[in-house]
């Protein structure tokens, strides 16, 4: 007799087909407090300069089971001497029911031949972002073309790399003001993962999330930051600004994000729109399976541990970190996501996740000899 049972993660069944006109893989929190806030009214900004690069995934998904209740938990995962990540990656971008792409991603599986430099920091190296766009895509490809030259070129990179992260968001907000060719009614959200060697640190500034997979359960590594969020709102108010209807100032219903001059004003001023990130630092392990990292248009209609579920599950059958992200898009658009739509999906091995195994128990069950006379009498009396 078997000691075991293997069982994956409950997981809906998934129908239909996906068609992209342009192949997104690229070389290159704490949850809201008011969730409601996401499906509030969005601004369809100002147009792409390029519409060439726009990426299109169409979709027939559809769910026919409930998805799964699990609840997420927050931890840091312990030091594993004997585990080194490989890092696989794959994204997928939509513009979905808005008239056009703001979102922008970058995914630099490895990071030293990216750099093409003889800089000494921890091998193996690697570095991935989502940036959320507004009033135009200007501000967000500025920041997916710039936000990693800063942070390796700070001073304090890569010996003090939390520090260097924070200085380079301010760094690349402040480019933006002083960069004639971008709208000052332009501004990105933020969220990057750097990866050197074990030691992954989040950093976010905005709405999109970064989750982490971890044997199954969803570990929330981000904070939304939306102005309704007990925190925000607080730090909003101490510095001046308002809240209208979940919008700082009555214009953005996000609390940070780099560019957005037209509200912040000068350099030199204290906005309540704030370009510093949070920051979050992991050690992976063995246990860490893949990290998701979406805008607001996922998370707008699916919880993290959904997310994960359906991610896993794909990853199990074909190891495919694109196709699981094309997976995760469908499924926002059948839920009727308001925003465009961009997922990356890391992998930190090169095998699939594996079958979570759950020992059968031992222990042995029995009814008294009164309770089966009980029992044999309610039967009977309903016979």
């Amino acid at each position: 007799m078997a000691s075991g049972t293997d069982i994956s993660p409950q997981m809906p069944r998934l129908y239909g087909g996906c068609s992209t006109s342009k192949g997104s893989l690229s070389v290159m929190g704490d949850k809201n407090e008011d969730h409601s806030e996401n499906l509030n009214q969005l601004n369809l900004g100002k147009p792409p300069r390029n519409l060439s690069t726009m990426r299109h995934c169409s979709s027939s998904l559809f769910l026919i089971e409930p998805e799964s209740n699990t609840g997420i938990i927050g931890t840091m995962s312990p030091t594993n001497d004997g585990f080194t990540p490989i890092f696989r990656s794959g994204s997928c971008s939509e513009k979905g029911p808005k008239q056009y792409m703001e979102d922008e991603h970058l995914c630099v599986d490895n990071l030293c031949e990216r750099l093409a430099t003889d800089a000494s920091f921890p091998s193996p190296g690697a570095f991935y972002g989502v940036f959320d766009g507004h009033g135009g895509i200007d501000a967000a490809s500025f920041i997916r073309n710039n936000l990693l030259n800063f942070i390796v070129e700070d001073s304090q990179f890569p010996s003090a790399r939390k520090k260097a992260i924070k200085s380079a968001f301010v760094k690349a907000d402040h480019a933006i003001a002083d960069a004639k060719s971008i709208d000052s009614y332009s501004g990105t959200t933020a969220l990057t993962a750097l990866i050197l060697g074990r030691t992954m640190v989040i950093a976010n500034a905005g709405d999109s999330r970064a989750v982490l997979g971890k044997r199954g359960r969803a570990i929330e590594l981000s904070k939304d930051h939306k102005p309704n969020c007990t925190s925000e709102r607080l730090r909003i108010e101490r510095l001046g600004g308002v809240i209208y209807d979940g919008y700082l100032n009555g214009q953005l219903s996000v609390a940070r994000a780099l560019g957005d001059w037209h509200i912040k004003g000068t350099k030199s001023s204290k906005s309540p729109l704030s370009a510093e990130p949070d920051l979050e630092e992991v050690e992976l392990t063995e246990e860490d399976e893949f990290l998701i990292m979406g805008c607001d248009g996922l998370w707008d209609v699916m919880s993290s541990q959904c997310a994960v579920t359906m991610a896993r599950k794909e990853l199990m059958m074909h190891n495919d970190p694109e196709s699981c992200s094309r997976v995760l898009v469908k499924e926002a658009l059948q839920r009727n996501t308001c925003d465009n739509l961009t997922v990356v999906v890391i992998c930190f091995s090169s095998d699939p996740p594996p079958k979570i195994v759950i020992p059968k128990s031992h222990r042995r069950r029995s009814i008294s000899a009164e309770g089966l006379d009980l029992l044999k009498g309610v039967l009977g009396n309903s016979a």
